[in-house]
């Protein structure tokens, strides 16, 4: 195995972990990235879900005390049942649009201009839901949450199947839009990741299988493990930072990212793939 090929791999396992559950779009910085490294034909754009993977390890590690206590409690506790339930609630709409919709959405939305306007939009959009009265809070923890508030979750979740937009974007910002706090939006964002970003996984390994072989099995791995490491150590950060920040840096971030990504498309710095 080309050991170039291994650095790249290891980089965009490092981009996936430290964008995949900040509210910025791992889906964006990986297609800059992979533009910006020659990484970015056919099983690339495979390598880049199925490194989703290590990146959810890393979440399960983190939250395996209350992920074990679950599922342990689930034949006699009414509180586990409802929040496995809300989980499942909140997965479904995605599946359900990602398989109607998924195939039209790649190709007609990845591109740059797609990518750029939503990463400024949501930046506008995070800025809006700071600015909320502490009184729009309704649920202050992930056990509080209704089915009704997991759907809605769910919905909104729906929204980054367009590239640019961040599956915990959505799903946190969105979560405290709809009442939660910012702890349960983003509790509930990780918890809800670990089923929507396996099952994406494995069905783009299932169905892009012809591209790959054996002989891949070193790059895919080194992507996994440095997605894990990177957003393990992401993942306790942020649960310590919104403890006492809010997420307006990360707007502004996103507003500054989307400039740039325009910026290099139109200057031909960036040759995006369609």
């Amino acid at each position: 195995m080309d050991i170039v090929l291994l650095v790249k791999a290891a980089v965009m396992g490092i981009v996936e972990g430290l964008t995949e559950f900040l509210p910025i779009s791992s889906t964006g910085h990986l297609i800059l990235a992979g533009a910006l490294l020659g990484f970015d034909d056919g099983k690339a754009k495979v390598f880049d879900i199925a490194i989703q993977t290590g990146a959810i390890f890393a979440v399960i590690l983190v939250y395996w005390q209350k992920i074990r206590s679950t599922v342990t409690a689930l034949p006699r506790q009414p509180k586990a049942r409802r929040f496995a339930l809300n989980v499942l609630i909140g997965f479904l709409p995605a599946v359900v649009l990602g398989l109607v919709f998924g195939k039209a959405i790649k190709a007609n939305l990845f591109t740059p201009v797609v990518v750029a306007t939503t990463f400024i939009l949501g930046g506008f959009v995070i800025l809006w839901a700071e600015k909320r009265p502490p009184g729009a809070v309704r649920v202050e923890h992930v056990d509080d949450m209704t089915p009704w508030d997991a759907l809605k979750v769910g919905l909104v979740q729906c929204f980054a199947m367009i590239p640019g937009t961040s599956r915990s974007g959505a799903t946190i910002i969105g979560g405290m839009l709809l009442g939660l706090s910012r702890k349960a939006a983003t509790d509930f964002s990780f918890f809800l990741a670990i089923p929507t970003l396996i099952g994406a996984g494995v069905y783009s390994l299932y169905k892009e299988r012809a591209l790959l072989s054996a002989a891949d099995i070193p790059l895919f791995a080194v992507g996994l493990v440095f997605s894990f490491v990177s957003a393990w150590l992401c993942v306790r950060w942020l649960l310590r930072y919104i403890s006492s920040h809010s997420f307006v840096p990360f707007a502004w971030y996103r507003i500054a990212f989307g400039i740039v990504v325009l910026a290099t498309a139109w200057s031909g710095v960036v040759q995006w793939a369609e």
